[in-house]
């Protein structure tokens, strides 16, 4: 085989600083070897022993979690192969809300396979055709190996299985006690067509202390902090929602004013008040006891909210404000005023609760038809322990969200992947001609969910296969939702639906669909053209405070 000595590409065709790689070493290649790496990072952290990422932003805020979905979002990826697959994912992530972490680990396994392929001999186009064949087959095959479906969206029973597997891969061990938590929130707010669930209404409010078992399910709104006030309850209440700061409105200009006497003084200063004490009367004469703001409360404006007994609540998320008008009813005014009947709100309890050290304001609606709004309040030692726990609790209502689209379950534990590798290498096997390698390979890849789930839990990876494989090759479906047993020593396997682990069907399809066709598109690329990066030299950063001199 002669030497290939590489050529100075396109000469005079771009300025200098631009980078050009292309052929199947330099462009296809190298884009498997960042995919794979990328694919590396979070394959370890998959399954209900997944391995915990420590991740320091360029905020320098800190993140402990095996959540593939934060992960990706808090690592700055910049190859532009990887970047399609953190895309992938990403969209996954905001249709399904769970699964992100099969679209990556699926992709870079495809593409590691391609890479075998391609030393081979096989060209690229060969293999994107083969895989595209898998894939649609794939797909097809997957509705057939549902074992079940969500018989009634408002029973707690049916709701479980599909957020139990979710679940337990986030929070190994809390799987049943977040599980009913979640079930009891999604119940409360379950409108009447459950196609109409919003997950929205499922909010989620920290308290700092105690331990997860603490944790607890509030109808209605709850809000992390006390009333600005001394009223701290209002019951049957007309609520004012502000998003101006309740004070003194300051004027656009400055403006001068001469004051001759101590008289004119106090006359000056007396104004003022009077213009307060009446926009806070026309509030209470409205009949107006709760006044909610997104900004700050003047000290003069609360004496007169505690004179007229108005309870004031500070709320200082613009997204918690808009679900609190939704919540009640109201209008959120930028003028600060006396609104109008159609502008107010109207709960039934305001109260204040105390949870543990901290005090939280309640808005609460009696009637179950008004409120359609729950709170968990997670309970828990460390911030970063308690965001992870939300991000499970995030999980388990996006499950229950893709159920009401399609009530279908699969087989969890690796089994129906296990399976799809049976039916597709069937399928290799009756396809002629060079497409034949490729859809072998993605069913191989498949593979690689099983063997995850076995290397994460200490277990002979091997020996689990060779096991799963013999029970899947049986004849007929006897071995079809056969799995990973994570938990029991044995042969390690065990039947997902007598366990109880169930993969939610529309995730699954959509998992696989997104990774498949993120590997096609980086199999697609055969050129790199990169340009000089725009921008001077980087500031240098500089330790201490920029004004103190050396």
């Amino acid at each position: 085989m002669a030497l290939r000595v590489p050529k100075n590409t396109l000469p005079q065709l771009f300025k200098d600083g631009y980078k050009f790689q292309q052929g199947i070493e330099e462009a296809v290649l190298r884009n498997i070897d960042a995919t794979h790496e990328l694919s590396e990072v979070v394959r370890t952290s998959m399954g209900p022993n997944g391995r915990n990422k420590m991740i320091i932003n360029h905020l320098e805020k800190l993140f402990v979690t095996n959540d593939a979905a934060t992960i990706i979002r808090e690592l700055d990826v910049v190859h532009p192969a990887a970047k399609l697959m953190v895309m992938a994912s990403q969209q996954q992530e905001s249709e399904m809300g769970d699964n992100t972490n099969l679209v990556i680990v699926f992709a870079g396994e495809l593409l590691q396979k391609a890479a075998d392929l391609l030393k081979l001999g096989l060209h690229p186009s060969e293999i994107i055709q083969g895989y595209e064949m898998a894939r649609d087959r794939a797909l097809s095959i997957l509705e057939e190996l549902s074992v079940g479906k969500v018989e009634s969206l408002t029973d707690k029973e049916e709701l479980t299985k599909i957020i139990k597997a979710t679940i337990s891969s986030k929070q190994y061990g809390y799987e049943e006690f977040l599980g009913d938590l979640v079930c009891e929130a999604a119940l409360n707010i379950m409108p009447k067509n459950p196609k109409d669930f919003n997950v929205d209404n499922v909010r989620v409010v920290k308290v700092m202390g105690s331990s997860i078992h603490e944790s607890q399910v509030v109808r209605g709104m709850v809000f992390g902090r006390e009333p600005d006030g001394m009223i701290q309850n209002a019951t049957k209440a007309k609520v004012a929602v502000f998003t101006c700061p309740l004070d003194i409105s300051q004027t656009e200009t400055k403006g001068t004013v001469l004051i001759h006497n101590a008289q004119e003084m106090l006359n000056f200063s007396k104004d003022e008040e009077k213009q307060v004490e009446k926009i806070f009367q026309d509030l209470a004469d409205a009949g107006v006891k709760v006044v909610v703001t997104g900004n700050g409360i003047g000290e003069l404006a609360l004496h007169y909210l505690n004179r007229f007994n108005i309870m004031a609540v500070k709320v200082l998320s613009k997204f918690d404000l808009r679900r609190l008008c939704r919540v009640i009813g109201a209008t959120a005014l930028a003028r600060l005023g006396t609104p109008m009947a159609e502008e107010m709100g109207y709960c039934d309890i305001v109260e204040t609760v105390e949870i543990g050290s901290d005090r939280v304001t309640v808005f609460r609606q009696e009637e179950a038809e008004k409120s359609r709004t729950t709170t968990i309040v997670i309970r828990g030692a460390t911030q970063n322990h308690m965001d992870d726990i939300e991000r499970a609790v995030d999980d388990g209502i996006n499950m229950i969200k893709a159920a009401t689209r399609n009530p279908l379950l699969l087989p969890g534990a690796g089994a129906v992947e296990m399976e799809l590798n049976k039916r597709l290498q069937a399928v290799a096997a009756k396809t002629p001609g060079l497409n034949q390698h490729a859809i072998k390979k993605f069913a191989e890849a498949l593979e690689v969910v099983p063997r995850t789930l076995c290397e994460n839990a200490g277990m002979n990876s091997t020996a689990v296969l060779s096991c799963l494989y013999a029970v899947h090759y049986q004849e007929g479906d006897a071995g079809l939702s056969v799995g990973v047993d994570v938990e029991n020593e044995g042969d390690g396997t065990l039947d997902a639906t007598t366990q109880g682990i169930y993969d939610s069907f529309v995730a699954k399809y959509s998992a696989i669909k997104l990774a498949a066709d993120a590997a096609i598109t980086v199999l697609r690329v055969d050129q790199i053209i990169m340009s000089k990066p725009a921008g001077g030299p980087k500031p240098l950063k500089k330790e201490g405070h920029w004004d103190n001199d050396d």
